[in-house]
This record gives structure tokens, C-alpha cells and sequence, in this order.
């Protein structure tokens, strides 16, 4: 049986580990640094727990590191140094929401098999998680049945998988931040009722979008600061997108951005839009 090793387990890295585990497979992680919340995931997922990264390294066939884009060089940095302890060397799946240039950066020191990324949300049996994936080493993980994850292979180049993820991206969060401020706009001169009603049309949940994403403003600065690089590199303005990261740093010091994504109510009325004021 395969093993796979998840660094590190909050929300989303423990749900990929629970769908590889209900897939069949051994799914391990350690909580080292940790926060109470990431544990409670881990254990909710029924990730098996080990000491530290070393143990990770050590026991794992391949590693999947999906952390927020701001600390994938660094989760990266500390995986090189424990491959270079244990003397092991597993496949390693770069999962994470950074540009094509990053992960050239990444890959100057530390060998990856597989690049990834994640569209949609956190997979449960009755979701249908995307999960992008290019690189020599794609097999390895497009094979492994994962209830609620559907492996879409792009290629064989690193950086392509990223790519699309620069673009799917793009295109959620931004319309995120979009409503958010459209919504914003409207309360202050009183109209929200009237927008909500005619952006419905176009757009269902248009108010859960933005509050749902509030929740997670501040791990979405990082994102935008990736989109707006691969932007840059692709001859296009990097300002649209480093405006979206401001967008969500405001979010961020909302009530909603206080507040945990499971703290969503499903049902949501125009009286929402007052909690994604900034402070």
C-alpha cells in the first residue's frame, strides 16, 4: 500500500488526506507547529499522526505539501533539509497556489515530481474537487482513487498545473472580491437589496461568495500576490491583481474575516454585507 505523506493538514490538505485515505491508502502527517483547529481536521479526517517532518519523509512514497502560497517556500525549504537528514527521497507534489516562477524557484532546490493544484472546494465523497496535476511523476497520484477528487493531468512539464491554477484562480477569487466591493458600495448608499436582486440573476449565492471568502481573506493575500507575478509574466498589468490582494487584506479586518469558513450560515440576507465592512 502506498503511503502518502500531507504537509501540512489544515482544512484543505487534511480533506485531500482523507480522500486518499478513503481511497485505500495509508495517510500520514505530523501537527508539529500546529494550530488546535489543524488538529481537529487531521482527527476529523483520520490522518494517522507522526512526530515531525522527518517521520513524514521517512515513511511516506510521496509527500504532498499543500499550505497557503506564502509559506510554500518555506514548507519547501524544510522538506529539502529533512530529505537531506533522512537520506530518503519521496515523490514530492508541489499542491500549492503559486505562480509558474515560484515553483521554478522551488524546484532549484528540492526535486518535484509532480506539480499540482487544487479548484474547488475541500473534496467530501460528494464533491467534485479538481485536482490539476502536471510533471514526471503524474501517475503516481492520477492513479490513486480518492472519493470526491477527480485527477485532471495536464502534462508532463512542471509549472503547467500551476498555470492553470493562476487562471482558475483569477477568475473565483476575483469575482469574490468584485461582489464584495460592488456589495460594499451598495450598502453605503443603501441599494443592496436592489443589487443583490438583479446580480442573482447571473450569479446564485452572489452574497455567499464574498462572506465566504472573507473568511479566508488573509490566506488570499498571498494568492493574489501569486496571480498578479504570473500575470506580470505573461506581459499583462500586475496591477489589477495586486488591487485584489488589497481587497481581501481590507476583508481580512472585517467581522467576517474573524470568523471561520464553518461559521457560514447557508442561508444568507442582505444584512451580511454591514460584517464585510473593514475596520
Amino acid at each position: 500500500m502506498k503511503t502518502i505523506g500531507v504537509l501540512s493538514p489544515g482544512a484543505m490538505g487534511s480533506a485531500v488526506g482523507g480522500s486518499l485515505r478513503a481511497g485505500g491508502r495509508r495517510v500520514i502527517t505530523t501537527l508539529a507547529g500546529r494550530s488546535a483547529r489543524s488538529a481537529r481536521f487531521a482527527e476529523e479526517a483520520g490522518l494517522e499522526l507522526v512526530p515531525d517532518i522527518d517521520a513524514v519523509v521517512s515513511e511516506a512514497d510521496v509527500v504532498l505539501s499543500i499550505v497557503p502560497p506564502e509559506s510554500a517556500v518555506q514548507v519547501a525549504s524544510a522538506l529539502a533539509a529533512s530529505i537531506a537528514r533522512t537520506g530518503r527521497q519521496p515523490i514530492v507534489a508541489e499542491l500549492n497556489a503559486i505562480a509558474p516562477s515560484t515553483l521554478d524557484a522551488i524546484a532549484g532546490a528540492l526535486d518535484i515530481g509532480v506539480d499540482g493544484s487544487i479548484s474547488g472546494p475541500p473534496p467530501r465523497p460528494d464533491t467534485d474537487t479538481r485536482i490539476f496535476l502536471s510533471g514526471p511523476a503524474v501517475a503516481e497520484l492520477a492513479e490513486l482513487p480518492a472519493p470526491g477528487i477527480r485527477w485532471i493531468t495536464v502534462g508532463s512539464e512542471i509549472g503547467a498545473a500551476s498555470a492553470v491554477k493562476m487562471c482558475t484562480g483569477s477568475v473565483y477569487k476575483g469575482l469574490s472580491a468584485l461582489l464584495a466591493h460592488a456589495l460594499l458600495t451598495a450598502d453605503r448608499h443603501g441599494v443592496t437589496s436592489h443589487v443583490l436582486d438583479d446580480v442573482t440573476g447571473l450569479i446564485p449565492n452572489a452574497l455567499w461568495w464574498p462572506v465566504q471568502a472573507a473568511t479566508k481573506a488573509w490566506r488570499f493575500v498571498g494568492e493574489m500576490e501569486q496571480i498578479s507575478a504570473a500575470q506580470a509574466e505573461a506581459g499583462l498589468t500586475p496591477a489589477l491583481f495586486d488591487g485584489m490582494a488589497e481587497v481581501y487584506r481590507k476583508l481580512a479586518t472585517s467581522e467576517w474575516g474573524g470568523r471561520q469558513p464553518e461559521d457560514v450560515p447557508k442561508s444568507l440576507d442582505a444584512s451580511a454585507v454591514a460584517d464585510l465592512r473593514p475596520s
